[in-house]
This record gives structure tokens, C-alpha cells and sequence, in this order.
């Protein structure tokens, strides 16, 4: 019986029931790859969760970016409300890696801003995957760079339980050696504090204290007690506390890790001096010493993943530990005892979301990283071992994974070559067809006599109907000039690209659906992702210039914006039909067919998706408003003058926030926090 249960108001309709069973069956006859082919709007992600029940293994499921396995996170988590549904992300909320530009004989020093909530995330993540079965993880690229031993990890972990023989001094020390950081003040995850008789620790992987009472020198009783208001929801009889990092090193270990380095050092600098490079292996010498100085006295150094491969006695080359050993170590822990598992980890189930992206995206992390660590190994920075610290090659993530399922409306050459004949979802529940396509000529000696002012005529009785228009451009600077030129004559218009922040990003967004402006001017960010259900037409101009952008994939992404809304239509601004244009128009049209045919069986009348407006971004203003208030006399005194209060309510908000994956929110309410903080 699968561990996991699926809670929806939903039933498999249109290919959903067939995608499903073919799935299933696929992974029962041990085939490795398949692909689902699910169109805009087909259900892949309550396809996939339909197909997770069934199998009952653990699942890791990656995606291309943070904001969508945020999404996709919380999908999942409605899903399955009794599962350990985890996100894992990197937890940088700024990262800048170390570097060396030699052409400027410039050296960058690594910079890093570590979100405490997200780190908390990762932790739960993996500690569910050492302590259960029924366990979902939806992370980024992340999930392929290095984390520390599961092995290690597991092996540290404290269990307390009542009436067991324990003086405050012995856990103090035995949390110290976890990596846990003794405060005199409030708790954070992965810090304690000894108080009267007991103990009170936060864990790395929650938010919630257990006070630990040492009366008589045994353990009288647990409490958990809430972090904010400090009051007590109940007792427990035991409680497992993780280490508070990932990296768990035994003394043993740290000292034959110190050796080695040593012994590399002197090896290295020899071959720079023999070299004639007495500058960098002065630099080396000096740099690599006060390392070790840092390590043994306080058991860390700045940079200490650079030598991580003596901390986890690897051989040189040899791949470092990920989240997927700790899938394959679950899938170890609870594996069917008569079927049992494959030795390449076909104890989990592995989904690779959007994967025509997500794909070529694992398999460039390796190279890129590789380049900047060879320079900084050249010229003195770094230790020749600091190479091993990098994420997995794409044939070592292979190896390390097992049954795999890729989703994307658009699979590229890789996942069809893989798995053979892609498991089709083109009909959709809703009976909404893919848009309609015209393609008309690039009219006129400049583009703006031309496309640009059919796409205004086109856009203007879309606006008369209440609905909204995207138009996609090459370049953001055309992006800009088209968003000029359109408000000059009137209409509401806005763009988004790279360069626009991601908060303001989603607040443009939201005001795009909600009708604050019409028509929506982008680049490549108007493709995968977008759930624009007010969007009547999609104008794709200089669409017969073949590129990244207006390539068969980019141009189906891009026509799928207008597959939500029922009078959906597509203007392809061309003076040739190219290659790419023929294919994409021709899929769909082909995919048009097939749900007019569906339709017409089962008596559907299609309807535009109605779906409820609910984005941050309308918590982010009330949070900004409230801010304002909050900070103003007349907020202070609703608090009694208790500004302590305010910030306690403040830092809640914020940890709840993270809890919810809703990290703008929390991100904007940090920063309310550190204002309050400075006008304490």
C-alpha cells in the first residue's frame, strides 16, 4: 500500500486518465526514462502527484528556478497534506563566488547573505528524508552541489528522552559538538541556551524551542514551547535533534583532514616555486596557513567548502555528497524488503519539471564552475583540491538518480532520445483549445509603421472587450522603446525583463490581470511559468528571425500564454515562414484539432480559466502600508508604547511567511523588522 494519499477535489479528465496508467505501468516494468508531453494548462503537475501515489517512493522533484519549485512546492503540499512535502533551495539570498579576472588582475572575494529561513528548509528537508518515506522535495539545481555525508549527518543525531541520565553540562557539551551555537539571547534554529536547571534548543530544521529540564541529573521533562510568545503547547516523551550544519566532522577526521592539506600545501608549493611563480605560492602559503590556523582554533575558516574534500576523505575527482544520497540513503532505509532497490538509487523517484530547461541547466553547472576554480588554483588563491568542491557532472547526476520522469510542454532532443515516444496530455480537462494563429507581413520601411501599429489596432479591441494583450520583443532595449511608443499613443502598457527587480516584476504582473494597464511588453521572461488567464492575444513581432527566441520551443512557450483564455489568438509578424515558425504552427494546430475532436465527443464547451487574482503582490502593499502605520506615533502607542511587542509580532509574521514559500513577503517584512530594530 503507497505511503502516499492524494486529497482533491479533482478526477483525472481528459488524458490525464491514459498519461497516468501509462506512466505507472512504465515505472512498474522498471523503464527507466519517459517523458510527459503535457501542453499549457493540462494538469502535469495533478498528473504527476496522481502517478507519486500510486508508486509510493520518495520523490525529488527539480525544477529550473526558485520561484517555480517554490509553486510547485506548494502544489504538492495541497496534494498531500499528510506527506513531508520539503523545499529545497540554495539558501543565498545574494551570492557573488570567489574569483580572479586576470586580464585586470582582479581578485573578488566571496560575498554571501545567507537566508536563515531557507537554510532552516534545507535541514527539514533532509532530516525527513533520514526519518521517513512519504517525502516529496522540490528543489532547484541546488539539490546537484555539495552538502555533507547523510552518513555522518545521521550518525550525530541526539535523541532525548524522559527520565534518561543527563547533567546540563553534558548537553551543553554534546550540542556544542553538533555544531549548535550557545546564545545568552533570543533562540534562532541551530542555537541553545542554558537557563536555571535546563536546557532550551531551537533545532536547524524548525521553529520551536524544547526546554530541556535537568533537575536531579536526569531529564525530568520536555516542553515544546512557541518561540514568539513563550508559551507552552505540551510535553514530550523524546525528541530527535540533528546536527545544526550539514557538515558533521569527527576529530579524527578533522585532524587527518588538516594533515592532508598540509601535505598538499607543501606538495604545491613546490611545483609553483619550480614554476618560478614566487608571488602566487607566497600568496598560497600565507592564505592557506591562516586557514588552518582558523580551523584548529575555532573549527571553521572562511572558504572551508574549498577543502571539503579532505573533511569528507574523497579521493581526488571523486564526486561530492548531495541531496541525492540522502534519497538514495531513504530509499535505502525503506525499500520494499521483497522487491528491494537497484544499486543506482531506484529507491526514489526522480521528476525533472520544465525539463527542455531544467535539463541543459544540470548539465552546465559543472564546466562553469570548474573554469573560475582553475584560475583561482593558477594564480594562488586556492588549494588544486578546491576543484573537488563543485557540483555533480551531468553523467555522475545520472548515475546518482534512478527512474526519472521529464515534463514539458516542449521536450527537447535529450529526454525524447531517452525515453522514446513522449506520454502525450494534449487534451485538456477544461476543453480550452491552443489559440488560434495568423501570421501577417512586417509591413512598411521601419517596424513601426508596420507590426507595431497592426498590433495596436489588434490590442485596442481586445482592451474594448475587457481583455489583455502581450506583445514579445527581441531585445530589452526594444522592449523599453515599444513601451514608450505604445503609451505615446495612449494605450496602458508596461514591460518586464531581466533587469526589472522580481518583486516589482510580480507586482507588474498583478496589475496586468487585475486591468491596471492593457498590454504587456517582454522578452523571453512572457514563457514558461505565466499563468495569464485575462490574456486575449499574444503578438510576437520579427517572429521569422531564428534564434533562442524565436526558435519551434520558444515560439510554442510563448503561443501557450494565450492557451487560458477562450478566444485566445496568436499574431506572427513575418516576412518569411522559417522552419522553426512551420513547426510550431503546425504542433499547434495539430493539438488545436485533437481537443476540438475531444470536445465535440464529450459535449464541452470551452470556458476561459477563472482563477482568483491571488499573488503576493497584494500582501507586499498592505505589508508596505503597514509599515508606514506601524512606524508612525499612532502605531506605537496601539502597542502600548511596547515596541519589543511590535517586533516579536513583526518576526512571526515573517517566519510564517517562509513557512508558506511566500519568501517577497518575508523578505519585505525582514526589512520592516530591521527598521523597527533601528528605531528601538
Amino acid at each position: 500500500m503507497s505511503v502516499f494519499r492524494l486529497e482533491s477535489d479533482y478526477k483525472p479528465a481528459g488524458d490525464q486518465p491514459a498519461a497516468i496508467s501509462t506512466l505507472i505501468e512504465g515505472l512498474k516494468k522498471g523503464k527507466r526514462d519517459q517523458t510527459l508531453l503535457g501542453v499549457t494548462g493540462s494538469g502535469k503537475t495533478y498528473t504527476i502527484a496522481n502517478v507519486i501515489e500510486k508508486i509510493g517512493k520518495p520523490t525529488l522533484v527539480i525544477a529550473h528556478n526558485k520561484t517555480l519549485a517554490a509553486q510547485l512546492a506548494s502544489e504538492y503540499r495541497e496534494f498531500f497534506p499528510n506527506a513531508a512535502v520539503h523545499y529545497f533551495v540554495s539558501y543565498y539570498d545574494f551570492y557573488q563566488p570567489e574569483a580572479y579576472v586576470t586580464v585586470t588582475d582582479t581578485y573578488i572575494e566571496k560575498e554571501a547573505q545567507i537566508n536563515e529561513d531557507i537554510e532552516r528548509l534545507r535541514h527539514a528537508a533532509t532530516q525527513a528524508l533520514l526519518t521517513r518515506k512519504d517525502v516529496i522535495v522540490v528543489a532547484s539545481v541546488s539539490c546537484i552541489y555539495g552538502l555533507g555525508s547523510p552518513i555522518e549527518y545521521e550518525k550525530v543525531n541526539l535523541k532525548l528522552a524522559k527520565g534518561e541520565t543527563m547533567t546540563r553540562a553534558a548537553l551543553t557539551r554534546k550540542l556544542v559538538s553538533m555544531h549548535f551555537d550557545r546564545t545568552p539571547s533570543d533562540l534562532s534554529p541551530g542555537t541553545f541556551r542554558p537557563l536555571g536547571a535546563g536546557v532550551e534548543i531551537m533545532p536547524a530544521n524548525e521553529r520551536i524551542i524544547y526546554r530541556v529540564d535537568l533537575s536531579g541529573g536526569r531529564i525530568a521533562k520536555i516542553e515544546d514551547m512557541d518561540p514568539i510568545t513563550r508559551v507552552i503547547k505540551g510535553e514530550t516523551e523524546a525528541v530527535f535533534i540533528f546536527p545544526a550544519r550539514h557538515y558533521v566532522t569527527p576529530q579524527d577526521v578533522v585532524d587527518a583532514a588538516l594533515a592532508d592539506i598540509e601535505a598538499e600545501l607543501a606538495e604545491q608549493l613546490k611545483k609553483l616555486n619550480e614554476a618560478g611563480k614566487i608571488l602566487e605560492s607566497e600568496r598560497l602559503k600565507r592564505r592557506t596557513r591562516q586557514d588552518l590556523s582558523m580551523i584548529r582554533e575555532f573549527g571553521f575558516c572562511s572558504g572551508i567548502e574549498n577543502y571539503s574534500r579532505h573533511f569528507d576523505r574523497r579521493q581526488p575527482g571523486e564526486p561530492p555528497y548531495t541531496l541525492l544520497d540522502y534519497f538514495k540513503k531513504c530509499g535505502e532505509l525503506f525499500a520494499d524488503p521483497v522487491r528491494g532497490i537497484a544499486s543506482n538509487g531506484a529507491g526514489f523517484l526522480t521528476v525533472i519539471d520544465e525539463s527542455h530547461v531544467t535539463v541543459p541547466q544540470i548539465g552546465a553547472m559543472y564546466a562553469g564552475d570548474r573554469a573560475r576554480k582553475l584560475t583561482l588554483i593558477e594564480h594562488g588563491f586556492r588549494l588544486p583540491s578546491a576543484v573537488d568542491n563543485r557540483p555533480l557532472k551531468f553523467e555522475e547526476f545520472l548515475e546518482n538518480t534512478g527512474q526519472t520522469l521529464y515534463t514539458s510542454a516542449t521536450p527537447s532532443t535529450y529526454e525524447l532520445e531517452k525515453s522514446g515516444t513522449p506520454v502525450p496530455m494534449i487534451v485538456r480537462p477544461t476543453g480550452l483549445l491552443d489559440p488560434e494563429i495568423v501570421v501577417r507581413p512586417i509591413v512598411g520601411k521601419d517596424q513601426y509603421e508596420g507590426q507595431v501599429r497592426d498590433f495596436i489596432k489588434e490590442a485596442e479591441l481586445v482592451t474594448k472587450r475587457g481583455s489583455r494583450s502581450l506583445v514579445t520583443v527581441l531585445t530589452k532595449k526594444m522592449a523599453e522603446d515599444l513601451t514608450q511608443f505604445l503609451v505615446e499613443k495612449g494605450i496602458k502598457a508596461r514591460y518586464v525583463h531581466s533587469d526589472v527587480l522580481t518583486i516589482e516584476r510580480i507586482e507588474i504582473l498583478t496589475n496586468f490581470r487585475k486591468g491596471t494597464f492593457d498590454v504587456l511588453v517582454g522578452v523571453n521572461l512572457l514563457r514558461e511559468g505565466l499563468d495569464l488567464p485575462e490574456v486575449e492575444l499574444v503578438g510576437i513581432l520579427d517572429a521569422d528571425k531564428e534564434g533562442f527566441l524565436r526558435s519551434e520551443t520558444s515560439l510554442i512557450q510563448t503561443m501557450g500564454r494565450a492557451a487560458r483564455n477562450v478566444h485566445g489568438r496568436v499574431i506572427l509578424y513575418a516576412d518569411n515562414v522559417t522552419g522553426s515558425m512551420e513547426r510550431a504552427i503546425g504542433e499547434t494546430n495539430r493539438r488545436r484539432a485533437l481537443q476540438a475532436e475531444y470536445n465535440k465527443k464529450h459535449g464541452i464547451t470551452p470556458k476561459t480559466i477563472e482563477k482568483r487574482i491571488r499573488d503576493i503582490t497584494g500582501d507586499i502593499q498592505r505589508v508596505r502600508d503597514r509599515t508606514i502605520k506601524e512606524l508612525s506615533e499612532m502605531d506605537t502607542a496601539a502597542y502600548g508604547g511596547d515596541k519589543k511587542k511590535m517586533i516579536k509580532d513583526k518576526r512571526r509574521q515573517m517566519h510564517e511567511a517562509a513557512d508558506r514559500l511566500d519568501f517577497e513577503t518575508a523578505a519585505l517584512l525582514r526589512d520592516e523588522l530591521r527598521m523597527l530594530e533601528q528605531k528601538s
